[in-house]
């Protein structure tokens, strides 16, 4: 008789995702079977709860969600060496082909091909999950289960805010989201001077002061402008985009300091027009951010979680799988940071 397993499903191409019985994954070669612990909720995932143009585009049902993740190797695939049964993992959600010329260079996180877990393949969202063994992360057991769980946003804020040297220089973070926030706190653990965020959202703004920014921006009745001159600089010198907004990008442009460098992770809508004059006569640099490097950026996050960086402070709802409705609104809402979901008590 062939296992099976709860797991969110985006069954149809249509508005939510439904709990349904499925089949255990069986590795394959060089692959492992996790028995998941916890699963966060990404921005992702709710793109693809809401099926907009993205996910109408990308998705095709159907697909087990889900890519943010940690639990235990309870099954191991021919081939794979270095782990063992009940070892505690995280993965990285992205899988590379290994033979492309940014592979073979140690780029991997610039791979053409890259394959998505939980968008391209079936993912996490689920009581199993089979990765191939290059993607494992091992979590050190001083590190708490929910925080593991979504070291793959956390990648994400950690591979744009380092981007750049920020020690001594002031930041300008445009988009308070989860990975905005926990931005915020990496640019206050390595020692930025000022750190700002801008966002309409003053639950969020308030999440990144208490991860570590010193000043906050709600525009809808404050300006970066405003900001720039109670702070008594010229400009920033790091730019952080992670909100996606146009309007965001050329407000973070205009209040840039000369030579200044932009990390960009926000995906701004197609067609987005960008005031070129701030970026050529300031000499600016812009950088695009997609995902994390492999695995330089992994290693940094582990380390700064183990030396006292307050991850913990992101994630605002820890919650049973079964309440994963609730979690989906929250995100929808924007009344949370990370929302993370037990699958332990799953029946």
């Amino acid at each position: 008789m062939t296992a099976t397993m709860r797991a969110l499903v985006k069954d149809r191409p249509a508005r939510g995702i439904s709990m349904l019985e499925v089949q255990v994954p069986e590795p394959a070669n060089n692959e492992v079977l996790i028995k998941v612990e916890k699963t966060a909720i990404c921005g992702t995932d709710l793109h693809i709860y809401s099926w907009d143009d993205w996910s109408q585009r990308t998705i095709k049902p159907p697909l087990v969600i889900g890519h943010e993740f940690v639990g235990r190797i309870c099954k191991i695939g021919a081939d794979v060496k270095g782990y063992e049964l009940g070892q505690r993992v995280s993965a990285e959600g992205h899988i590379v082909c290994g033979v492309c010329r940014n592979c073979r260079a140690g780029k991997q996180h610039l791979c053409p091909n890259t394959v998505g877990i939980g968008v391209n393949r079936n993912g996490a969202f689920a009581e199993y999950v089979a990765v191939p063994a290059t993607n494992l992360w091992p979590i050190p057991d001083a590190i708490a289960p929910e925080l593991a769980a979504f070291f793959d946003p956390f990648g994400n804020a950690a591979h744009c805010a380092l981007q750049h040297d920020l020690v001594g220089e002031d930041v300008l973070i445009t988009g308070a989201g989860p990975i905005g926030i926990i931005a915020a706190g990496i640019c206050r653990h390595v020692g930025a001077r000022h750190v700002v965020i801008s966002d309409i959202n003053d639950y969020r703004l308030q999440l990144a002061r208490d991860m570590g920014a010193s000043h906050t921006i709600n525009v809808q009745h404050e300006s970066i402008a405003g900001a720039v001159k109670a702070l008594k600089i010229d400009g920033f010198d790091i730019g952080l985009e992670m909100s996606g907004n146009p309007k965001a990008f050329n407000d973070m442009l205009k209040a840039m300091f000369h030579g200044g460098r932009v990390a960009m992770l926000g995906i701004l809508p197609n067609g987005s027009g960008i005031d070129w004059d701030q970026v050529i006569f300031k000499g600016l640099e812009l950088h695009g951010i997609y995902g994390r490097r492999m695995y330089e950026t992994w290693y940094k996050m582990t380390q700064m979680v183990l030396t006292g960086f307050p991850l913990h402070k992101a994630m605002t709802h820890h919650i049973p799988i079964g309440d994963y409705e609730q979690g989906f609104e929250l995100m929808a809402a924007g009344a949370c940071g990370k929302v993370v979901c037990d699958w332990t008590g799953a029946v």
